[in-house]
């Protein structure tokens, strides 16, 4: 798409800090990084959400994580990393193509775990929990 600014820069028209690329995905550093290192891995074709992904695609964006996370940490001396997905807008995705976020972690860098992002609902009751897990296992 021409107005996407991850199409713009895997056809070469923005310039990047590549790390990675394939015949499905593309890697290069955040420029506004939250920790040295941090890291985008998108698909090649245009897709805004995980839920528009085609799924040889999307598994080639997970290959490409596979490989990518211990290099990122190794790159850094990260003592870990957090992976994530932003999957639309209300979810803080800001850029309308599907990209991971490869984050290198260090001890004592005052970051939580992703569980710290919200806070609730809390605990909620085993039938609203059933109904749930049932609604999810049933949609195609």
């Amino acid at each position: 798409m021409d107005d996407c600014i991850f199409c713009q820069i895997i056809a070469g028209d923005i310039p990047s800090r590549t790390v990675y690329e394939d015949e499905h995905a593309f890697a290069f550093l955040d420029v506004n990084p939250l920790a040295p290192g941090h890291t985008l891995v998108i698909p090649k074709g245009h897709h805004e959400t995980l839920n528009d992904l085609p799924a040889d695609e999307g598994s080639a964006v997970f290959s490409a994580l596979h490989d990518l996370v211990p290099r990122v940490e190794a790159a850094v001396d990260a003592d870990g990393s957090t992976v994530a997905f932003n999957n639309g807008e209300a979810a803080g995705q800001e850029v309308p193509h599907v990209h991971a976020h490869i984050v290198p972690r260090f001890d004592g860098d005052g970051n939580g775990p992703i569980h710290a992002l919200f806070d609730g609902p809390g605990e909620m009751a085993d039938e609203e929990l059933d109904r749930i897990a049932d609604d999810i296992a049933a949609t195609e």
